[in-house]
């Protein structure tokens, strides 16, 4: 790890996994180096992968494969910009149809507990509209929603 500030994620062992999906699903990820456990600790055994390397969209990241003692929220999010309405279905679906669960106005969470916000260049760019009606109606349209339908905030945005 090279990076000066990496974020740490807590596992319950299976960070490994969670990592290799990441890299599969985002582009610009990857994993990097496991680090296997030099001898037993509470929740894993000598050689269990202990913490793993990997990039998330460009971010540093470490997965620590620490146990249940501590659990992952809404608090902290990954947060992909995406350019249309195919690449925010195709992460939307990746990580819903993986395990996740849905939430609303884009965001949904892996299998693993992550938080993720799948969420349109245009549906950022269109809360700053300068029309300030046209963002209210953008907004309150996305709040109604689940996963972000860019072609129903475009009708909202135009009134």
């Amino acid at each position: 790890m090279t990076a000066k500030n990496t974020v740490c994620l807590w596992y319950r062992g299976d960070a490994l996994d969670a990592a290799q999906f990441y890299a599969q699903t985002f582009p610009d990820s990857s994993v990097g180096a496991v680090h296997r456990a030099p001898g037993d600790y509470p929740d894993g055994k000598q050689g269990d992968a202990l913490v793993v390397e990997f990039n998330v969209a460009g971010v540093p990241c470490i997965g620590l494969n620490g146990g249940p003692h501590f659990q992952h929220n809404e608090s902290f999010s990954f947060q992909i910009a995406t350019d249309d309405q195919a690449e925010t279905d195709r992460l939307w679906n990746a990580i819903v149809g993986h395990g996740g669960q849905e939430s609303a106005c884009g965001w949904c969470k892996d299998r693993w507990g992550i938080s993720w916000q799948i969420t349109p260049r245009m549906l950022t760019a269109a809360l700053s509209d300068p029309d300030r009606a046209a963002a209210k109606r953008v907004f309150e349209a996305m709040m109604g929603m689940t996963k972000i339908d860019i072609a129903a905030l475009e009708a909202a945005r135009k009134g």
